[in-house]
Order: C-alpha cells, then structure tokens, then sequence
C-alpha cells in the first residue's frame, strides 16, 4: 500500500499548476498573483499543487507580525490534492513545501493561510501542519446564483443580477478561519493578534464542512476533506 511517504512535492510551472488546480480545486478557480507552485508526484504522475503568493492586501496582513518586511511573507492561497493520493499527503506536502520554502527562499518569515468553513472545511490539516490559528470570523460574503447554483461573492453577486433580485439570492452563512505558520520562529513573538486555542472553534460554532457544522470528534481527526480545500476568500479587511 502507498504512504505517504511515496510522495515526491517538487517545483513547476505555474502552466500545470493551473491545470491541477482547475481540476482538483473545489473552486475551480486560480490565484492570479500566485508565483511559487509545488507539484505533488506519486509513481510520476502530478495528482496535486500547492501555490503561494503575495496576499492580495498586503497592507492590511503584514501588521499581524510587527516589523514583518514587504516581502517576508507569503500565503498559500490554493491547495488541491486528487483522492489518488494517500492517506496524510496533505499535511507532509505542507511539510516540505515549508522546507523548499525555508532553503531556497530564506528572506520568508511566516505563511498565512484561510479557511473557508462555508464552501469547503475549517483548516483541519493546518491545525495538523503546525499553523496557529489566529482569527475567527463569520462569513456573510457568498450567495448562491440561482440560475448555476454555485456560490459568488456578493458583489459580483449584485453587478451579476438586477439590483432587484440581488435581495433573492439565497446567503450562504460561515466561517473564515486565519491560521499562520512561523517559518522564522522568533517572530511568533512579534504576532500582533492573539493565538486562539483550537478549541475556540467549537465554541464559536465554527467547526464546519461546507457549510455544515462539524461533529467534535472529527475536529482533528479528518484530514480527507481537506484534500481540495484551503482558501477561497480574500484577506479580511479587519482582525
């Protein structure tokens, strides 16, 4: 049986990242400004992407760690894995792409990363990865087109449809989760935000799965959902 272990995570282009992440994301949808692309590999094949960039606001997310540089972090703002991978291979791609990150790009200090509870599930394999949760915040930003179905922001939501019927499209109700990773360990201690305990989750009512509030349980335990699921919504424009 393959672990794991059998995965090979390695550069490429932002060509095939694209590719993977239209195919395996639950969004479908790219990052445009993202610049650094993980493949994931098993027997050759390419059955995953990580991809990280600039945050679209960097003003508002470089203040969460006093002193943080313009270019001395970066988010992962797309991560799809395809159901052929094994068990765990979201957290070790996490793993290494963290330690490529570290070698090659060593003027990084930390990642930030989203959650997004509504539309896929709560950060389960970034609470597994190392990250620390840093922010909770109810999501009233989606709304369902009635005509596909699909979720959109509600702006786009209200240039898409007659200001008349912007008022019928169904909201969709959730959470954003913030979770940072400290590549330089030291600047932990220049985090501006309080780290939350995991716990918070449940007591906010934020444990959720697409939408659907999550058992206790499964809190830790499920990393399978996770496999198309990290960020959808941009940085929040407050802590």
């Amino acid at each position: 049986m393959r672990s794991a272990k059998d995965i090979v995570v390695k550069p490429i282009s932002s060509k095939d990242a694209n590719r993977v992440i239209k195919q395996d994301h639950y969004s479908g949808k790219v990052v445009q400004n993202s610049q650094l692309h993980f493949g994931v590999f098993l027997d050759g094949s390419c059955e995953g992407c990580l991809s990280f960039g600039p945050s679209m606001r960097k003003d508002l997310i470089a203040p969460l760690v006093s002193g943080t540089g313009w270019n001395e972090f970066i988010e992962l703002n797309r991560m799809a894995l395809s159901a052929a991978l094994p068990r765990n291979s979201e957290s070790r791609s996490i793993a290494i792409c963290i330690k490529l990150i570290r070698k090659h790009y060593p003027h990084i200090k930390w990642i930030i990363s989203f959650a997004d509870g509504t539309q896929c599930g709560d950060g389960t394999i970034y609470r597994a990865s190392g990250f620390y949760l840093t922010g909770i915040k109810e999501n009233k930003q989606l709304r369902i087109n009635p005509e596909t179905g699909q979720p959109m922001q509600s702006m786009a939501a209200f240039h898409a449809c007659k200001a008349k019927e912007f008022k019928n499209w169904e909201k969709l109700i959730g959470y954003q989760l913030r979770y940072v990773y400290f590549i330089d360990k030291e600047s932990k201690s220049n985090l501006t935000v309080p780290i939350l305990p995991f716990s918070k989750i449940d007591e906010m009512g934020a444990g959720m799965y697409k939408g659907k509030a999550r058992v206790k349980q499964a809190m830790t335990s499920n990393h399978e959902e996770q496999r198309q699921c990290d960020t959808d919504l941009p940085a929040p424009k407050e802590n």
